[in-house]
């Protein structure tokens, strides 16, 4: 069966049907149709188009229908052109002709986009769910650190020490804003098309304030036209992943760098690392580069849906079936993805003593600067004096802390003796304790709000 045709004479090529069948992408909004469909029946009874006998038969027929899908026995049909068709078709086959009455006053164009708000909607909390996961086995390798120091990197140039909790925290925060922009795209998602019917709204008097209330959303749309055209939750939904996407990417890029030999600041477990068909030694970081190179495939759905959406008159046009493949594609990569990541990083191997040895005297620099400014000396003529310093050491092929105080009070008579303390990176590190800083005490703090905003 088609839900169209009256006015045609001859069936639709066969190319064309194929082409324009979506059956192997919307068949996912199954559930979403037959709940829909629950309420729609409810709406239109409400107002007497059913009466009492054919809204149960009706209802009690889509219980059926869903109660199939559920338990994956309903099986579709050559015929089916979209899950839309294949919910009335199998309805019919059970309650039979009264099932046509079901379709009064609505339209495949406001029912699929209900549909996709209703999938969002359950969408967004699987979604954050995951990024929570995540994120706790961040929180979890801050507080295993401890007093870890590693090497931070600007330009990928060494910069200053930090404590490896505070790394492990920077990819933390990401993860909070990409949670905070999901949650905030509920109240567009939460938007009821159903009752625009094909552009102009429908004809039948239902309630929708009680009809948006029977299916979860805060309230229906308010301008038909706008309602069955608008894909601005889907456009910003891709966003949203593409941005955990290129979070996750960040994130997998400094995994991959810094479990090279060159580096080798982590191992990873076996159990997340592959091998190589011909050299024997090889442990591949393929899990990080696979989510490394799934931020590219995200963009481009993003990029897509949006090249899609430009040029649309307003109302619907069939365009618009290209809206579900790229947010179903996008989510199936990152529920798949995240609990990856979660556990490799569960169980990563770190070097200590390999991320220690990676730091420097020259890293001190900003510490040597700041030593002299504590003697009232401006910031300044202190940069370039440690400037000068620092080219001296290398000029000598020795570290900072390896020059004689003569050498430094040949720059600047303040140096005292007490100058080689600012070498110690640890004692850096505690320096920078104001608020959001890699001191212990900062560092700590951080943990704990974490905590705390994570079991929310």
């Amino acid at each position: 069966m088609t839900l169209w045709g009256g006015r045609f004479s001859t069936k639709l090529n066969q190319q064309a049907w194929d082409l324009n069948s979506s059956l192997g992408v919307d068949q996912r909004l199954a559930i979403q149709d037959v709940d829909g469909s629950l309420a729609w029946a409810g709406a239109i009874h409400e107002t007497g188009i059913l009466s009492d006998k054919e809204h149960a038969s009706i209802s009690v027929g889509l219980d059926t229908v869903r109660k199939e899908f559920s338990q994956g026995q309903f099986t579709f049909a050559p015929s089916d052109e979209d899950i839309h068709t294949a919910v009335e078709r199998r309805l019919t086959e059970l309650i039979g002709d009264i099932a046509g009455k079901l379709h009064t006053g609505r339209s495949r164009n406001d029912q699929v986009a209900t549909d996709f708000r209703l999938w969002m909607l359950g969408a967004i909390p699987e979604l954050a769910s995951a990024l929570k996961n995540l994120q706790t086995a961040l929180v979890e390798n801050a507080e295993s650190a401890g007093e870890t120091i590693m090497p931070g990197y600007t330009h990928l140039q060494r910069a200053q020490p930090i404590l490896l909790a505070h790394w492990w925290l920077s990819h933390y925060h990401p993860l909070q804003r990409d949670i905070e922009r999901l949650n905030d795209l509920v109240k567009r998602v939460s938007v009821l098309p159903l009752g625009s019917a094909a552009l102009a709204g429908t004809s039948i008097a239902v309630d929708r304030n009680a009809l948006a209330k029977s299916l979860g959303f805060a309230k229906p749309s308010q301008n038909s036209l706008d309602a069955i055209s608008d894909r601005d939750f889907a456009a910003e939904y891709l966003f949203c992943t593409t941005m955990i996407g290129i979070h996750l990417s960040k994130l997998a890029e400094q995994i991959v760098l810094y479990t090279t030999a060159e580096f080798g600041f982590f191992e990873l477990s076996d159990a997340f690392s592959t091998g190589s068909s011909l050299m024997p030694q090889k442990k591949n970081p393929d899990v990080f580069e696979l989510t490394r190179g799934k931020a590219g495939t995200m963009i481009g759905v993003l990029t897509g849906l949006l090249a899609t959406l430009k040029g649309l008159p307003s109302t619907y046009d069939k365009d618009l079936q290209e809206d579900k493949q790229p947010v179903f594609e996008a989510t199936d990569i990152l529920l798949v993805m995240l609990p990856v990541i979660a556990n490799a990083l569960r169980t990563i191997t770190v070097k200590v003593e390999r991320m220690r040895d990676a730091i420097d005297s020259t890293m001190m620099a900003t510490d040597l600067a700041d030593y002299l400014v504590d003697k009232g000396i401006p910031f300044r003529e202190t940069h370039a004096i440690a400037g000068k310093i620092v080219r001296l050491a290398e000029e000598k092929k020795v570290g900072m802390e390896k020059l004689p105080l003569e050498a430094y009070q040949a720059e600047c008579p303040e140096f005292e003796a007490d100058v080689y303390q600012v070498f110690d990176a640890l004692k850096s590190i505690e320096k920078r304790n104001a608020v959001g800083g890699t001191s212990l005490k900062s560092v700590t703090m951080q943990i704990a709000e974490c905590k705390m905003q994570n079991s929310t």
